[in-house]
Formats: C-alpha cells, structure tokens, sequence
C-alpha cells in the first residue's frame, strides 16, 4: 500500500467523524473497504448503485443509518418476505458481516465515499401536488430531505428516483414496515397508506428530486 492511502484514509475517517459525531480510526475505514469489496459487486466500487438488479446507492449515507439498515437485514426484520426479491439478495449479502464491529467499519467507509447525484429515471410526475403531498413527509424527513438522525429517517436527497419509487410501492404493499420488529419501518408504513395510487407516489418522488 502507497503513503499516499493511508493519508487518505485518515482524513476520510476525520470527515467520518464529523459527519457522525464519533471517532472513526484510520483503521477501521480501512477494514471497512476491505468488507466493502463484496457490496461493490451489486453497488459499485464507488457505492453508485445498478439499478438492474435493485442496488441504491449509497455513497455518502450516515453510518448510523448504514448500521441500522445491515442489521435489520441481518436478523431478518428487512429483506425476508418472498416478494421482496432485492431485499432477499441483500439478506445473505449483509449475513457475511459477522460481528457488529464489522458492520460499523462498513458502515464507516460507505459514509466516507464521496455522494453520487443519480440520474432521474421516472417520467410522468407532479412536483407542485407532490410538494402538497410531502408535506406529512416533512416531520420525520424534514422540509429539505435532509433526514432526522434521531427518528432514524435517511436524507433523501441523493437517493434515486426508482428506489424511492420502489421502497414506496413495498411499504405499501407490506412488503417492508409489517415487522413487529421494524420499529421504523412502522412508521413508515402508514406514511405511505396515504399515497393513494402510484401516480401520487411520482409525484411525490418528482417534488423530492426538486430538493437537490
């Protein structure tokens, strides 16, 4: 290995750590890239995501939130129903983690990737009804998309257009936030019973996407 990446791992786990609000060593970034290169395989060595094969990406989410979601996906709170066919590949995927150390350093070098801006895929939404539709949204995402680290809700505002599609129709269908486990997902759930059609949830997706 290069003087040059250890350097590098150092200020990303400075800039980890102030994104987190705990420290984060040289170490365990670079522990965490070497686990990484089994999720570059479906989210890209960069964590840009394939929409192909359901993978977000990921670059750039919170630690905090990286934890929470592997371990849902680990125990079997997310990512176990059989209609659920990207979660079923991400459960074995999140499984090789063995230890929660495991998936903090993970969780540690995916924050520290610089985020990607996603290309806008959807056609056919409202921006302006879906802003009137975003508005329950706001209490737990924010009026910006920027998420909440207390209640646990991600930042929307580097998330793909198709996922958040995706994730929408899943809640509602019950194929996510039905876990009595899922303590987030439950509040998630009914949150998305208020979109009434798909065509409310593009519009919401298109007012989203205004937030960037």
């Amino acid at each position: 290995m290069s003087m040059r990446i250890p350097l590098l791992l150092a200020l990303a786990a400075v800039l980890a750590s102030a994104s987190s609000g705990r420290p984060v060593a040289a170490d365990d970034l670079e522990r965490g890239e070497a686990l990484y290169k089994l999720c570059a395989q479906c989210h890209g060595s960069e964590g840009g995501g394939d929409p192909s094969i359901g993978a977000p990406p990921i670059a750039g989410l919170p630690d905090w939130y990286v934890e929470s979601t592997v371990t849902k996906f680990r125990t079997g709170v997310r990512g176990a129903h059989p209609d659920d066919l990207a979660g079923l590949r991400m459960r074995p995927m999140a499984r090789t983690l063995r230890s929660d150390e495991d998936v903090a350093a993970v969780a540690a070098y995916v924050g520290s990737l610089p985020p990607t801006e996603p290309d806008s895929t959807l056609e056919g939404g409202d921006a302006a009804r879906g802003k009137i539709l975003y508005a329950p949204c706001t209490a737990c995402h924010g009026p910006a998309g920027a998420g909440n680290q207390t209640l646990f809700a991600p930042s929307l505002q580097h998330t793909s257009d198709w996922y958040m599609l995706s994730q929408l129709q899943k809640f509602k269908a019950g194929l996510r936030g039905t876990n009595p486990d899922d303590t987030t997902g439950k509040l998630m759930r009914p949150m998305s019973l208020t979109l009434v059609d798909e065509q409310a949830m593009k519009d919401v997706v298109a007012y989203i996407l205004t937030l960037k």
